[in-house]
């Protein structure tokens, strides 16, 4: 076996526990036995957590891509851009869900899980962003609107709604409704 084929076998082995069980839960001895090597094998590929944890996010990231923000800035209705967008968001979630259920369960425990999602919320402020962009009102109005879009855009919200039995369409459709009566000034809470 060559050893990009072997360096092949462990990335898979750690996608999958790191799926089954979550980074927390993955171990060494397991990636080994998965990928059908030594435990040695592993560490002469990947010397570190954090290099096994890269190796793992880079290789779901081209199985499961995250849809691209460009596409909707060419949507001028920002209510009609938030639900796409949060429809193709939701879309990529619920795709994802095995693994992004157990990565955000377990990111608070693992340093090296932490660093290596930093580009990924990074992703999520620019989907936020685009989200925000467009709304009319006043600067405060604005704080809230990016507040709200900031909350609609993570993986706990979308779990908690579909948790709840809205559909991924329905809470696209909630959510960008939301921003539209914040724009407005309706149903705000003065600080």
């Amino acid at each position: 076996m060559s050893t990009k084929d072997t360096r092949q076998r462990i990335v898979e082995a750690v996608v999958s526990l790191h799926q089954e069980v979550g980074p927390v839960h993955t171990t060494v001895t397991g990636i080994a036995e998965r990928a059908g090597v030594q435990r040695l094998t592993v560490y002469r590929h990947f010397p570190d957590e954090r290099s096994l944890i890269e190796a793992c996010s880079a290789h779901w990231s081209v199985l499961h891509p995250a849809p691209d923000p460009a596409r909707w800035m060419g949507i001028a209705d920002p209510e009609a851009r938030s639900r796409r967008a949060l429809e193709e968001l939701f879309a990529y979630y619920r795709d994802g869900a095995p693994m992004l259920e157990k990565i955000f369960r377990d990111v608070d425990q693992v340093t090296a899980l932490q660093e290596v999602m930093v580009p990924f919320r990074a992703y999520l402020a620019e989907v936020a962003g685009v989200l925000a962009t467009g709304w009319e009102g006043p600067a405060e109005t604005q704080r809230f609107v990016r507040a709200a879009t900031g909350h609609a855009v993570r993986f706990e919200t979308w779990r908690s709604l579909t948790g709840e039995g809205v559909s991924d369409e329905a809470a696209a459709v909630m959510l960008s409704g939301w921003f539209r009566c914040i724009a407005r000034g309706e149903g705000r809470a003065v600080e």
